[in-house]
């Protein structure tokens, strides 16, 4: 399996730089929250601060834990759909299922180990940060050092590798089979992520103002909804379509890729659902608990430093994985479709025009993503929100909103158009000769 695997990514190396940065990049963060353990097993570390250090390689390293899979699976569900023809013709001279799925494991594995084994030294210097983080706000004693260990040296290898092996697996497991797949599982996944959501919010108003607790129920609850959003993103995309009036060809051709592609854009709208929704929840009821805290007069608890540190530190981990998934995948997918680019061109379409198409396409996109995370997010904040101030609306203004935004759309507008820009700078005839 390895040996096949490393031939083939002798062949195209460039090919595996996406993955190895997911995994570069989730290797490094399950490291460095991961070392709070070690750190905090240290001898002569306080029980205040060995609580706070594994409170926050607890809770982190699980959603690392999650972003690390859902980051891999995305680029390497694209890879794999472009490498479709490839496995075909695998099959057509005598591979097996088996055999091809053997192949792409063994490359997921083998960038997976390489991606962690760079993320070491970084992994280092991101927990002494850390710990200093912790140091300065009061959460950890000055006396505390730090300690990398075999707890976030194998967490992160054993976490990365497993996340790789399994999104591969279920990659090319998708793409070999004949027989069209099924969509009940995944609207059963979707509508009970939708249900739990509900009861989660709801039940934000069993708990009191005060509860410490408080945050936990409106939180998950969002994200719960915005995972049955995501897991629907390819109905969703197509009844906002329905709704919304694009004028001109560049609209009528977006509407047209958009209709026809929207099973493919999942890959796309999933991370900007879930990072609009998880980003605007945080944020905003962090804020609402810091105003609260601020009325009633008293300093914060040390519990409740480490409720906004760790809201923030989830909130950048997921900024950053958010954005390499949508670079990934929007990259993957604008280069793939230089072949449609060069039939476009050679049907009369200048490059200004084509250009103009995946700019209605991308801000199509943006405003989907955001709409259903917003909707999402909303549904955590409005009920915290209530309990916690008395109040339906947060006291902060729409600022924070109108950033998560315009990340989002700069990501995904920003590298659609940089793409597709590079992309038909390339002649119409050879484009869609290589497309062939």
């Amino acid at each position: 399996m390895f040996a096949l695997a490393l031939r083939s990514l002798r062949k195209r190396p460039a090919r595996c730089t996406a993955t190895l940065l997911s995994a570069f990049l989730g290797a490094a963060i399950i490291m460095t929250f991961h070392s709070m353990h070690d750190t905090a097993g240290r001898p002569g570390v306080d029980r205040v601060s060995a609580e706070s250090l594994s409170t926050a390689a607890s809770v982190v390293g699980g959603y690392g834990t999650l972003l690390v899979f859902f980051a891999v699976a995305s680029t390497l569900t694209v890879d794999v759909r472009r490498r479709r023809a490839e496995m075909e013709l695998l099959r057509c001279s005598g591979a097996t299922p088996a055999q091809i799925g053997r192949m792409v494991v063994g490359e997921a594995v083998v960038i997976a180990l390489v991606g962690a084994v760079l993320a070491i030294g970084p992994a280092m210097l991101g927990g002494r940060a850390l710990l200093g983080v912790f140091q300065d706000s009061g959460q950890v004693a000055r006396s505390v050092d730090y300690s990398f260990g075999p707890v976030a040296l194998m967490s992160g290898i054993d976490i990365t590798v497993l996340a790789a092996a399994g999104a591969a697996f279920l990659a090319v497991r998708r793409a070999t089979r004949r027989t069209v797949p099924r969509r009940g599982a995944r609207r059963f996944l979707a509508y009970g992520a939708l249900a739990l959501g509900v009861v989660a919010v709801c039940s934000t108003f069993a708990f009191s103002a005060r509860d410490a607790a408080l945050m936990a129920p409106p939180a998950y609850g969002a994200i719960l909804l915005s995972v049955g959003c995501a897991l629907l993103s390819p109905k969703l995309l197509t009844a906002v379509l329905d709704r919304l009036p694009l004028p001109g060809a560049s609209g009528w051709f977006a509407v047209r890729n958009l209709r026809r592609r929207a099973a493919e854009l999942s890959a796309v709208l999933m991370p900007l659902i879930l990072f609009t929704c998880v980003a605007t929840a945080t944020l905003y009821m962090q804020a609402v608990e810091n105003d609260a805290i601020d009325a009633s007069g008293l300093p914060k608890s040390v519990d409740a430093k480490n409720l906004e540190t760790l809201n923030l530190v989830v909130v950048g981990i997921i900024v950053v994985f958010a954005c390499v998934m949508l670079v990934n995948s929007l990259y993957a997918a604008t280069t793939y479709r230089s072949g449609e680019f060069g039939r476009q061109r050679l049907a009369g379409a200048t490059p200004g025009q084509v250009l103009a198409t995946v700019g209605v396409e991308s801000v199509v996109l943006t405003v989907t993503g955001v709409l259903f995370g917003t909707l999402a997010g909303l549904a955590g904040i409005l009920p915290f929100t209530l309990v916690r101030s008395d109040t339906l609306l947060p006291g902060r203004g729409p600022g924070i909103w109108l950033g998560v935004v315009a990340v989002a759309a700069l990501v995904t507008v920003g590298t659609s158009l940089l793409t597709a820009r590079h992309v038909v700078r390339a002649p119409a005839v050879e484009a869609v000769t290589l497309a062939a």
